[in-house]
């Protein structure tokens, strides 16, 4: 006797489940991007005590569908174009499901064999992919700022092997980590949560493209090392956020080797884009690192979460983190067992999904896909270049377009103007876009990576940006002269 539901319910539910996913993503078009909803009014409609007695799974296949599905934020909508865009593509979510029905624990080699190995091997087709030396080995995280973390916890052991065992008063130097003004914030909350503190992070110039500078790197380590401090790592990015940049690796990883510093690139939005050849040229120098973070949950199509962290010698990572007590000690000679790559014993199979996208996509169905979003890209900034009163505030290497409206005589007024125009955008619901800062001016970002986004979406994003600018104009001072 089972204490799981009925076998024929959970069947008939799974049926239902499966239809109306199709229909999701057949139809996701038909709600807005973002949710017209307040803070608050999600809760309001949700009991606030548990249900005493069981419900049917019928009924609450109906509740998803009138209080859930309506009121998130939709990821896998074609006009989803803020942040970085991901999509829950079809054969990963099939892999979610089904990964899900297994439920195991791949922490040990012995409590997941398939997981284990599959693991390894989708992470060095993806490593085959990405034209990455063979002696990179990959394994699945949640997202990039656990696996940058991870990657700095292994280049803060080799700066201070001591550390493991006395801890921060073990330390007899501070330790110091370098990267652009334009690198990601997981940078800075890795070296809060590894104890070593905000202020031993160097955020260092960016040229005019954005790209860190080799030579502004060099004097930051120099400085530091006369003032007593230990210079520990640096962190390369391949896509910034805000505007895609792509830092010089190859002038970053020399000056690393020869100063013994840990390497990190962060690949996490970019790397993707890599599998592509003439991208991959762009990031020359990424086989030089030590670690290296890709994200297929961003722009290989994977759902969330699944992060991929790539250490060219594993053992680092295992003499960070490996800890084995009696409970979890197995006779499983020459078997890999993830729980000591990193903080986690409890490891879901996401390796999964991304076995699946690879396999049902073809790595040449990747390229294809990821290349139309780079011709997207390149075709929005072209629209921009050719529109009065509109500049473009960045290159556009990859998939970001960063752009503001211009000509007025106040530049906060200007960035209270893009604001509003943001806003007004956004509320109008076909598409979602969002912002960040660049020479401390505000300035709009549409980030191309959806699956389901085509030219008529950007088209779409563009035509209500230029629309809204008209519209809110008049309330914003004088033109500049």
């Amino acid at each position: 006797m089972s204490r799981d539901l009925p076998i024929p319910d959970i069947r008939s539910a799974l049926h239902e489940a499966a239809e109306h996913v199709a229909d999701y993503l057949a139809n996701v078009e038909r709600y807005p991007v973002l949710p017209p909803v307040s803070p608050g009014e999600v809760a309001a409609s949700l009991p606030e005590a548990p249900p005493r007695h069981a419900e049917t799974l019928p009924d609450i296949l109906a509740d998803y569908r009138r209080l859930i599905e309506p009121n998130v934020t939709h990821w896998n909508h074609p006009g989803f174009m803020a942040y970085l865009a991901n999509t829950g593509s079809g054969p990963g979510i099939l892999a979610e499901l089904l990964a899900a029905s297994l439920n195991v624990n791949a922490m040990l080699w012995r409590t997941a064999p398939a997981a284990t190995e599959l693991e390894e091997r989708a992470c060095d087709w993806l490593r085959q992919m990405l034209d990455l030396p063979a002696a990179f080995r990959g394994h699945i995280n949640d997202t990039a700022s656990t696996s940058t973390f991870l990657a700095l916890a292994a280049a803060r052991d080799r700066a201070a092997p001591e550390g493991r065992r006395l801890g921060l008063t073990g330390l007899s130097r501070p330790l110091v980590v370098y990267c652009s003004d334009q690198a990601h914030s997981s940078v800075d909350k890795a070296w809060i949560a590894l104890g070593l503190g905000l202020e031993q992070v160097r955020r260092v110039a960016s040229d005019e493209a954005l790209r860190l500078r080799p030579d502004a790197l060099e004097a930051a380590i120099e400085q530091d090392l006369a003032a007593g401090r230990q210079p520990a790592a640096v962190v390369a990015t391949a896509g910034t956020t805000s505007t895609g940049s792509l830092d010089p690796i190859v002038e970053v990883a020399a000056i690393a080797r020869r100063l013994g510093l840990w390497l990190h690139v962060d690949a996490a939005y970019g790397g993707g884009a890599a599998v592509c050849a003439e991208i991959r040229a762009q990031m020359a120098g990424m086989e030089e690192a030590d670690s290296i973070v890709i994200n297929p949950h961003k722009w290989l199509f994977v759902p969330v979460d699944c992060s991929v962290l790539y250490c060219r010698d594993p053992g680092e990572l295992k003499r960070a983190f490996s800890l084995v007590p009696e409970y979890l000690r197995t006779a499983d000679e020459g078997a890999t067992n993830l729980m000591d790559l990193g903080i986690q014993l409890g490891r879901r199979f996401r390796a999964l999904k991304l076995w699946m996208v690879i396999r049902a996509f073809g790595v040449e169905g990747i390229i294809e896909r990821i290349r139309h979003h780079l011709a997207l890209a390149q075709k929005l900034a072209g629209w921009v270049e050719a529109e009065p009163g509109f500049v473009l505030a960045a290159p556009v290497p990859l998939s970001v377009v960063a752009f503001r409206a211009v000509g007025l005589a106040d530049p906060e007024a200007e960035d209270r103007w893009n604001e509003e125009i943001l806003a007004a955008v956004n509320r109008r619901g076909p598409v979602f876009l969002s912002h960040s800062k660049l020479g401390g001016r505000l300035v709009l970002r549409v980030a191309i990576g959806n699956l389901r986004t085509e030219e008529e979406h950007v088209a779409t994003a563009w035509r209500l940006v230029r629309e809204e600018a008209a519209a809110l104009r008049p309330r914003f001072g004088k033109e500049a002269v």
